[in-house]
Parts: C-alpha cells; structure tokens; sequence
C-alpha cells in the first residue's frame, strides 16, 4: 500500500503532531445550536445568538488556558462569529497558537437492517466544504461515529459501515489540508462489564484502521479520538488504573505507532474522573508509541457553565473554573495530576443515555 501523497503532506503532520503535544489539548466546543441549548437551559439561559457568543468568548479568552490547549473544534455556526473586540474567534486563538477545527459530519441515521445501530451522514459535499474551511483558517476536523454495545451489538455490519464512513471522511480531508480527527465513539449506555467493552473497542479499532489502509489515508497526519475502556453506565465502577491498563491494552493491539495521538473524548464521565482515567493511563508503565491527551467537551465546560450562570460579572469566575479543569488535564497527559482540582461538582456524573450533538 502506497499511503496518501499531496501538497498538504508535511503540513498535515505536523499539525496532528502540534496538536498531540504533551501537556496540551482540545476543547471541544462543536456543539450543535440544539446541544448548546440544553446547556443553556441547564442554568436558566436562553438559547439565542447574543448567550451562545457570550459562552464561546469567555471560554476562547480565558486567561491561562490556552498554555494547555493545542486545538479548538468548532460547529460550523459558530466558526465565522466575531468578538465583541472585532476579531474572529479563529483569529484570536491562532494568535495564542491553538489550531482550530471544524465538527464536519451532519449527524446520525438509523442503519437499515439493524437494531438501533447508526451511520453518520454528511460525506456527499464534505470536499467542498473541506476547501472552504481551510482558506478560512481551519487546521483539522471531527467526524463522530457512534456504536453501542447490546446483546448482539455492536454487528459486523455496522461497524463495517461506520469504519468505511470515517476512512472515506479522512481522506476528504486529508485532500483538502485538514487533519481529520477519526471519532469511532462506543457508547458507555448499558450494563456489561469492561472486559466486554474492551473487545468491543478492539474490534471496531481493528476495523477502523484496515479502511484507514484501504483508502491509503497518511496516518502520521491524523488524530484517534476514542472512548476509553470502562465498564457500561450501570454496571459497578472499577478503579483508574483498571481502566488504563484496559484501554491502553486496546490501543496497543490495534492502533498503528505511526499515529501521532491520541485524544480521548470523555464519553459522560465527570470532570474528575476525565481526569483522573487519563492521569492513570499516562502513569502506567510500558510501551505507549502515541501520545495520549484529550478532547473534551462537557469534561472541560460544566463547573465553568455552573460559574458562569449568564451573567457578565460572572466571567472572571467562569474562567477560573475552565482554567482548573484545563491544568488538571494538561497535568494528567504527563501522569502528573495530584487530585487537587476535584471541587465544585466536578465528579458529577455527565453520562446521558444516547448521547447527541
């Protein structure tokens, strides 16, 4: 197999390895007008143009916290909306050095023939829109895939189709200049045990990398954004180090060395344990060819949500709370995290069943 050629090459690696840096990571601030909506909702604010600026600078100008993050995933909306200051938000983080991304997919339909099971939409105009994303400053890109576990979930077809969908996704992207961040997410809804979700994960990793191969995507210029190894949402917890070893395990047995990082989505987690899951994996012992960092969404956003409550003279404290989310997680990539940003509701569990963007 000849692995993919283009102009976009070397500027593709070095990106995905810019942004799988040690001690950085990214926020993930792709939720649709309707997610960011029920986030609102959550402290009595109302969905309109003027909150959802309001919440995206605040977080995009929080002092200190771009030192901790490498990249910022946008919703389409939200990508071209200017500060009060008169810049783009794309400006203002590319002048603190963090790459901006683009949540590329249009969403999930039911997979005919099947129980439930989904395949995510959006690949007919995904190379026009790859271009245009590009000349306006956008450096890498988010597709999300999304399996669930059952009886006789996840099938082989499914996770055939799924697999497929987000290979022919990276090498879209890739085309086009854009790191494609490669998002199979395994839902934590249900109550099997880790050693089930692990051989879930293994499959459907294995699977995901063989269509990488096929369509002879340049792996070195891509990001691996999974779910970690842990037990199903109603089944007994088990400790830190139980899921690194687990997940780590999984990754090793599947995904290739030449990939430069690994950034875990939360997956409903709580803050804390976001947190504390990445901290124990980057402590473990042994091989570990990938950097393994983070792309959080609620994991990083909910205490300062909570702070913020819509009102302006709550920014300064909004911002504190993103700060200290963001320096627990930038110390859990380097498995230095000591527990001490557990406060204010951060081990609140934020799982909701079938889960959507």
């Amino acid at each position: 197999m000849s692995a993919f050629k283009s102009k976009y090459q070397d500027e593709l690696i070095a990106n995905a390895t810019y942004i799988g840096t040690p001690g950085k990571g990214i926020l993930a601030a792709d939720e649709s007008t309707g997610t960011i909506g029920k986030r609102l909702s959550s402290i009595n604010v109302e969905n309109n143009e003027a909150n959802r600026r309001a919440l995206r600078e605040l977080l995009f100008t929080a002092p200190g916290c771009v030192q901790c993050l490498s990249g910022v995933i946008m919703f389409e909306d939200n990508y071209y909306i200017s500060l009060c200051v008169g810049k783009l938000f794309v400006e203002v983080l590319k002048e603190n050095k963090v790459l901006t991304g683009i949540k590329v997919d249009k969403g999930t339909i039911e997979l005919p023939g099947t129980n439930g099971e989904t395949t995510t939409q959006g690949l007919d105009d995904l190379g026009q829109r790859c271009k245009k994303y590009y000349e306006a400053g956008a450096r890498f890109a988010k597709w999300r895939a999304v399996l669930k576990i059952g009886a006789n979930e996840p099938t082989p077809h499914a996770i055939h189709e799924n697999a497929y969908g987000l290979a022919r996704y990276a090498a879209i992207c890739q085309e086009n200049g854009l790191v494609p961040i490669v998002e199979p997410e395994i839902l934590s809804d249900g109550s099997h045990d880790i050693n089930k979700c692990a051989d879930v994960t293994e499959r459907v990793l294995a699977a995901c990398y063989k269509a990488l191969s096929d369509h002879h995507v340049l792996l070195e210029g891509t990001l691996l954004k999974p779910n970690m190894v842990t037990p199903g949402a109603d089944s007994a917890r088990v400790k830190p180090e139980v899921i690194a070893e687990h997940t780590v395990r999984a990754l090793l047995r599947t995904v290739p060395a030449a990939v430069p990082a690994i950034v875990f989505l939360s997956g409903g987690q709580s803050e804390e344990e976001a947190t504390v899951n990445l901290n124990a994996m980057n402590m473990l012992k042994g091989k570990k060819p990938w950097s393994l960092t983070f792309s959080y969404g609620r994991a990083l956003q909910q205490s300062t949500l909570k702070a913020w409550a819509g009102k302006a003279e709550n920014i300064p404290k909004a911002q504190a709370a993103l700060l200290t989310r963001c320096k627990a997680n930038s110390q859990a990539t380097m498995g230095t995290y000591k527990g001490d940003a557990n406060i204010d509701g951060a081990s609140e569990s934020l799982h909701v069943k079938d889960y959507k963007y």
